[in-house]
Order: structure tokens, then C-alpha cells, then sequence
């Protein structure tokens, strides 16, 4: 007695198609799996025995072989419960397999016969799409995740006892209702508006938003990094439908979705600055992804930054430049997409009070330069812009007018953010972050006083070439702010006034 089901799998972010087969034949009551299955799968067999059992069926007296195909890739998780369950009562005769035949299966079994959520569903569904399939079989805690395509029947199931009787026939469940996208506004906790004073803060925040540059606060304890920080996704374009289903590709295969359905807002991630690099970078035995992949197309913020340990700061540095992250293990080797915009802040010395108009500072210079150097030339390079906010003054903290709201800011920036759309349309790039060498030649274009500017600039912060060109493209951001086809004087003069902090905090101790 033969049966298959069809199931899927996972590489990374993209889902795989897996073939379970069933094979029923005389001998000893065991069940063997094969096909290189992971623990987690060796031990449905006690699930689906249990499964089966307690959902009224008899479980086969004989030896069950169970093959997953192909069988040169491995099978991790427990995606498979389902469908070996399923396709072990077809070959009792339960009902057709042929019912089967043309919809793919995934779900968790529990002992009880209830049917458990899953990661990984709408790689695994994006990619069936792809490969012609029409009809999904998904446990009903994942059915909004896989709900946005208009061509597709979603099956939501809530056991083994009504998956048996749906392809029996008996009892068919309904699809799942499709769901629209709406553009789904966000509301957001903080707003622009809210934050007293820091005007070249606001300002800086909003050229990295436009141009999706990595930013760097420095500044004393309560002179708002954080809030600011936490108030950049509200001057962020919304997202779109095809952000948002790579993002919640990411998200539901780590796990992080939770029955949330499919992500409507930007990622903003905080790790604290105990993180290691598997957490932050993403790895683990089944190379999951970390926390710069899971803010992909958001922000990663990182508070305290000297205080995370030089090795993981270190490890930012490939991603930040790439966007995108390879994890190489010896069982998976997968690339995860960090598009992100970094937002690093951090006190100008331990006690956080060098250079404060109030406080004493109490460190001593080898402390200071000891805590500045954790972070790296190479690291610090990566940063366009840096912004220096100093205490709030009384009278803006007590003034009633409100400031210019996140919305006001926000469409200056999906203004600019559309002229690089239109511009790059043909480069695959979507923000000026990203641009090449080649492309900076073709695409930033600059006034003879501006590249003497640019020049003296050059020699006077010795700038290394990467510096020089993140000057070069956080320019180009300010001058489609300025809604201006080519860089003018005053636009690099902007932008390199946000490298001078090189100097005043790094330059002295690092010649």
C-alpha cells in the first residue's frame, strides 16, 4: 500500500517542495523515516502514532516506511507531521490519495490529534505559487500569513480529524477568505513633533531617512537619542505589499510572527547590548536569522553602542556594506536579505558627561579614548551620518508650540525617496546608500565649487575612500531633499558638516 502527499520545506528565506511517501507492507509494527531527516522529524513517529490513534483511526499493524524526496537535502522541523499522518491513512484506505494529490500539506501534530502552527509558511507558499500549485492545506493559526493571493485556496485545519474528512470528501473545509491590502496606516507611539528642540538632530534623521543612510547619535544621558531613535519609523515612507512580504518571509521563518499574519509596518528592532553575533547576525544550527535581517527594510537600533562587544560590532561590518548577510554552517549555508538602516547611539565618554554644559565629567583621557575605540575606523566609516545633540535647553523643554510633525517630515522624505525610485529604475538599487562607484559617477553629478569643497574637505578630515564617498552620497540625499538634479555647494557643505565629529572625538587618538 502506497501513498504520497505533497509538503514543503525550507533553504533559508525560500521554501522547497518535499514529496512524502508512504509505503504500508508486512512485518514488524515500526515506523522508519528516511531521507535525511533531523531529530524533530524522527520523532513525529510518536506524534503521528499518538495522533492517529487519538483521533479515533487504528494506526497499521505493519512496518510503515516513510521517505521524504528528495533525499540528498535535509529535513528539519516539524512541518511533516501532517502530511506523514495524512498519507499513512490514505494508504490504509481512509480516503483517496489521489484527493491529495494537488495540494501541499504542512502542520505540527499534537498528541490529541490538533493541528499546531508552523514557521516558515509563506516562503513555503510564495514558492509553491511560483511552481504552479493552487491548493494549501495549513494549520488554521497560519492561514492569515498565507492569505494575500487572489489565485490560491487556503484550507485552514484545526485537526486530523477534519484534514481526514475534507479529502474524504465528507466534509470539505471552506478556503480561507482572501485578505486585501490596504495600505495599512501605522500609528505611531512617538512623533517629531514631540521632541523639544534638536533641530540638527531632526535634520540629520531626516536625510538618513531619505536616502536610507546609517546615523550616529552622540550625545549626554537625557538629551533624547532614544526618543528620536524610536520616532524615525514614523518619517519613514509606508510600506508596500512587496516590502512587506519579504519582511514577513524573514519574520516567519524565525519564528516571530506569532499568528500575527503578514507584517504592515517597518520593522524597528532594539537588541540590548548583550546580544552575541548569532543573535545579532543570525546563525545557530539551522543558520536562523538575526536581528539585522528580521529590521530588513526598517530600522536597527542600537543603543550604547561602544557597550556591545567589538566582535559583534565588527560583524556588522560585511552586512552593512552588502545588505545582506551568508551564514555558513555545516549543515546550511543560507544569505538573508539587511536592507536596514542602522541608528547607533551612544554617550561621548562612560560617565556620559564630557563636554556637558552642567555636569563634570569624572573620566580620565585613557578611559575616554578607551570607550571611543571600541569602535572601529572601519565600523565608524559605515556611519554617514554623525550628530552630535546636546542638552535641551529649558526654554525649548518648556515651550507649548508644538513642532513640525512626523507627516510634514514624512513626505519630504517619500518625495526624495520617489526621485531615487524614478532615477535608479533600471539599476536595481532603491536608495542612494546603495549606490556603486560606477553609479555615483553617472549619478551624482557635482558643481565645480562643490568638488572643491568636497576636495578641501578630503584633505582637511582625512577622509579614507569610503568616507569620501559616503560624503558623496549623503550629498546626493540632501540635494534630492532640495529637489536639485545636481549637487550643489551647500549641499556637500551639509554633508560633510556631518563628519566632523571624526575629528573632535576619534581624530586625536587615531592620528
Amino acid at each position: 500500500m502506497l501513498a504520497k502527499m505533497m509538503s514543503y520545506g525550507l533553504i533559508g528565506i525560500d521554501g522547497i517542495p518535499i514529496t512524502v511517501e508512504i509505503d504500508i507492507a508486512r512485518g514488524a509494527q515500526t515506523v522508519d523515516t528516511v531521507g535525511l531527516p533531523d531529530n524533530a522529524v524522527k520523532e513525529s513517529r510518536e506524534r503521528i502514532r499518538s495522533a492517529i490513534l487519538n483521533s479515533g483511526y487504528e494506526f497499521p499493524q505493519m512496518h510503515v516506511l516513510v521517505n521524504l524526496a528528495p533525499a540528498d537535502i535535509k529535513k528539519e522541523g516539524t512541518v511533516y507531521d501532517l502530511p506523514i499522518a495524512l498519507g499513512i491513512l490514505a494508504a490504509k484506505g481512509a480516503f483517496p490519495a489521489m484527493a491529495a494529490e494537488d495540494c501541499v500539506i504542512v502542520g505540527e501534530l499534537a498528541l490529541d490529534g490538533s493541528v499546531r502552527s508552523v514557521t516558515g509558511v509563506l516562503p513555503m507558499v510564495i514558492d509553491a505559487h511560483d511552481r504552479g500549485f493552487r491548493k494549501f492545506m495549513i494549520p488554521a493559526a497560519n492561514a492569515d500569513e498565507a492569505s494575500f493571493f487572489g489565485d490560491i485556496d487556503i484550507y485552514p485545519v484545526k485537526n486530523l480529524i477534519e484534514a481526514c474528512r475534507h479529502f474524504k470528501g465528507s466534509c470539505p473545509i471552506a478556503p480561507h477568505p482572501q485578505l486585501d491590502w490596504s495600505g495599512h496606516k501605522t500609528h505611531y507611539a512617538y512623533d517629531f513633533s514631540e521632541i523639544k528642540g534638536q533641530q540638527a538632530a531632526k535634520r540629520a534623521a531626516e536625510i538618513a531617512c531619505a536616502g536610507n543612510h546609517n546615523l550616529l547619535l552622540i550625545g549626554s544621558p537625557g538629551s533624547g537619542k532614544t526618543m528620536l531613535a524610536r520616532s524615525i519609523p514614523s518619517i519613514l515612507p509606508e510600506i508596500t505589499m512587496e516590502e512587506s512580504l519579504e519582511i514577513t518571509r524573514i519574520h516567519s521563518v524565525a519564528g516571530e510572527l506569532k499568528g500575527r499574519g503578514i507584517i504592515t509596518e517597518r520593522p524597528f528592532r532594539a537588541p540590548h547590548h548583550s546580544a552575541s553575533i548569532p543573535s545579532l547576525v543570525g546563525g545557530g544550527a539551522r543558520a536562523l536569522p538575526g536581528e539585522i535581517s528580521l529590521a530588513h527594510y526598517g530600522v536597527l537600533f542600537m543603543d550604547e553602542f561602544p557597550l556591545f562587544p567589538p566582535s559583534v560590532l565588527d560583524a556588522l561590518r560585511q552586512p552593512l556594506e552588502d545588505g545582506t548577510v551568508t551564514i555558513t554552517r555545516a549543515a546550511a549555508k543560507t544569505t538573508y536579505p539587511a536592507e536596514i538602516m542602522l541608528v547607533a547611539a551612544m554617550n561621548p565618554c562612560p560617565c556620559g558627561n564630557y563636554g556637558s554644559k552642567t555636569k563634570e565629567c569624572r573620566c580620565s583621557p585613557l578611559q575616554i579614548e578607551r570607550y571611543r575605540n571600541r569602535i572601529s575606523s572601519p565600523l565608524l566609516d559605515r556611519l554617514d551620518i554623525h550628530i552630535e545633540m546636546n542638552e535641551v535647553d529649558y526654554k525649548d523643554l518648556t515651550d507649548r508650540a508644538p513642532g513640525e510633525s512626523s507627516a510634514s517630515i514624512r513626505e519630504r522624505v517619500l518625495a526624495a525617496r520617489l526621485r531615487q525610485k524614478e532615477r535608479y529604475r533600471d539599476e536595481g538599487v532603491l536608495f542612494n546608500s546603495q549606490l556603486s562607484t560606477a553609479q555615483l559617477r553617472k549619478y551624482c553629478r557635482m558643481a565645480p565649487d562643490a568638488e572643491e569643497l568636497l576636495h578641501t574637505a578630503y584633505d582637511r578630515l582625512k577622509l579614507s575612500a569610503r568616507g569620501y564617498t559616503r560624503i558623496i552620497k549623503v550629498s546626493r540625499s540632501i540635494a534630492d531633499l532640495d529637489g536639485s538634479d545636481k549637487i550643489e555647494k551647500k549641499h556637500v557643505l551639509e554633508a560633510v558638516q556631518f563628519r566632523g565629529l571624526d575629528e573632535k572625538y576619534w581624530g586625536s587618538s587615531r592620528g
